[in-house]
């Protein structure tokens, strides 16, 4: 059974800087997309930033040259890097597995992490 766990989260003043992680446990195959996504109250969720097993990775428009996604693929533990946070990127904060397998993929969710960033 795949388990994922976030940590990180917390309250921090406009421009300040959190690092997120999720680690996963259980059984993980390659190819895979690591991810994060956020859902602030009333909006839908949206993609942060994913990584490719392989290392590509996208990000949302609104967080690019702020954020950095990265991933330990030895301890399958992703990372989010936030710097110059802004108070419209206050929301709960999703990790996010996809498992690629022919004709398909599986999907998991972390249980989700606060994000608040006071102006």
């Amino acid at each position: 059974q795949v388990q994922l766990v976030e940590s990180g989260g917390g309250l921090v003043q406009a421009g300040g800087s959190l690092n997120l992680s999720c680690a996963v446990s259980g059984s993980m195959f390659r190819p895979n997309v690591m991810g994060w996504y956020r859902q602030a109250p009333g909006k839908q969720r949206e993609l942060v930033a994913k990584i490719i097993s392989g290392g590509i990775m996208n990000y949302a428009d609104t967080v690019k040259g702020r954020f950095t996604i990265s991933r330990d693929n030895a301890k399958n533990t992703v990372f989010l890097q936030m710097n110059s946070l802004k108070p419209e990127d206050t929301a709960v904060y999703y990790c996010n597995l996809d498992l690629l397998r022919p004709g398909g993929r599986n999907t998991y969710w972390g249980q989700g992490t606060q994000v608040t960033v006071s102006s």
